[in-house]
């Protein structure tokens, strides 16, 4: 649908494997459910403030893994910045960095291609 945000990957995949089967068609319809402008709460999602406004991470639990989705919500797309498979408790500093900047990297385009 033309009302529709597209999805900006700048960086991951969603692939079987090393998703299941089942997490990669969940993480579609969170996906999905975002793009039509759906608001994603907890389990499902949640605010990621240390890396900026609008961000958030989907999450994703898979048979052995938890999967994470880092994704910023923009007006016009949801931007994917980052997907890793949650270790521990935090969110590992250099994932927090890598993301702050392709962000940053990612608006510094954008407004370069700016009329």
């Amino acid at each position: 649908m033309p009302s529709d945000r597209p999805l900006v990957w700048l960086h991951g995949e969603v692939r079987s494997p090393p998703f299941s089967h089942q997490a990669r068609l969940e993480t579609g319809d969170l996906l999905r459910r975002l793009q039509v402008g759906k608001a994603l709460t907890f389990p499902y999602s949640r605010p990621m403030p240390s890396i900026g406004p609008r961000v958030h991470e989907l999450r994703v639990q898979d048979a052995n893994l938890s999967w994470r989705i880092v994704y910023r919500l923009d007006p016009d797309a949801v931007v994917v910045v980052e997907v890793f498979h949650k270790q521990s408790r935090a969110t590992p500093r250099l994932v927090l960095r890598t993301c702050i900047r392709r962000l940053r990297a990612y608006d510094r385009a954008i407004e370069e291609n700016l009329p």
